[in-house]
């Protein structure tokens, strides 16, 4: 056992020592934040928590709603209730370049999509944004934008383009869109080689007014998701072994992705938060994002 699992073990346990309820956790169901996760179920400790997964938007209104008082949520999200929430340092889900799994699949070149179908199968409003931006600011297009379920197949079947994020974003450009003979672009280089800078999808959030109650559950907590993500990339390659046996990538894949994501909130991304909130019309919000204090985190 490493001595990161070590500290697993001896700090969640206290969490909920004096606690009348474990803190409810949000946990993103895609693949992308496996890492951050992988850890904690290792030594046992999500057993300490009570974990809900859902999809990066639904989080973010459970958080908002006080359903949960910790967990990822969408960066559009955040900014929008930057009032409310507090953000952990040193931990998010984004990419510094490439991302892999958030992505426009299309038919035809992007500078020709403008009045074009694009359907939107992303279940995260940052994914959705981002990509609306790039296609207007970087391409000069303004599609026709409708919502439906992430199938490939079926969204192809009326749309010209698509925008996928998450597992379904990952099926689509490694498996289905070569197949099928289909442009992939990928949102985290297209952003990347606009402005240089990481781009940010999701931070951890916690509640503010959790945080004034619990203020040692929310730093423990936070040091226990900062040691399984270091635990879970140095032993990256078994994390890759596991999770093929039940998914539809080989473990060659899955370690590219787990190592291509950009796991960290520094000063690097948050510059890339303060860009993108300045072109999204977000800059008063992203003025507002607190960090929990690094020396006490």
């Amino acid at each position: 056992m490493t001595a990161g699992s070590h500290v697993l073990r001896r700090t969640l346990p206290s969490v909920t020592t004096h606690q009348r309820r474990r803190p409810r956790v949000g946990h993103i169901q895609f693949l992308n934040c496996l890492p951050l996760y992988w850890g904690l179920a290792r030594t046992g400790s999500l057993l300490h928590f009570e974990l809900t997964k859902d999809t990066p938007e639904k989080l973010g209104e459970h958080l908002v709603a006080d359903e949960l008082d910790l967990g990822p949520v969408s960066l559009v999200d955040y900014l929008r209730h930057a009032d409310e929430l507090v953000a952990l340092p040193d931990i998010a889900v984004g990419c510094d370049g490439p991302v892999m799994s958030c992505v426009i699949v299309s038919q035809r070149p992007l500078d020709q999509l403008d009045g074009a179908r694009v359907a939107l199968g992303s279940t995260s409003r940052t994914s959705v944004r981002l990509a609306r931006l790039l296609l207007a600011e970087r391409h000069g297009v303004h599609p026709e934008y409708y919502t439906c379920p992430p199938d490939l197949g079926l969204m192809m079947q009326e749309a010209d383009a698509a925008v996928l994020i998450g597992d379904a974003a990952l099926r689509a450009s490694l498996h289905d869109a070569p197949r099928l003979g289909l442009e992939v672009h990928d949102l985290g280089r297209m952003w990347h080689e606009w402005t240089g800078l990481p781009f940010v999808f999701a931070i951890w959030g916690v509640r503010r007014d959790y945080l004034r109650r619990e203020p040692e559950v929310v730093r423990e907590l936070h040091r226990a998701f900062l040691e399984s993500r270091d635990l879970s990339l140095t032993e990256v390659t078994k994390v890759a072994e596991q999770a093929a046996r039940w998914e539809d990538f080989d473990a060659e894949t899955l370690e590219r992705y787990f190592t291509t994501l950009d796991f960290s909130l520094g000063e690097r991304q948050l510059a890339g938060v303060a860009e993108f909130a300045r072109r999204i019309d977000q800059s008063a919000a992203a003025e507002r994002v607190v960090l929990l204090d690094r020396a006490d985190g």
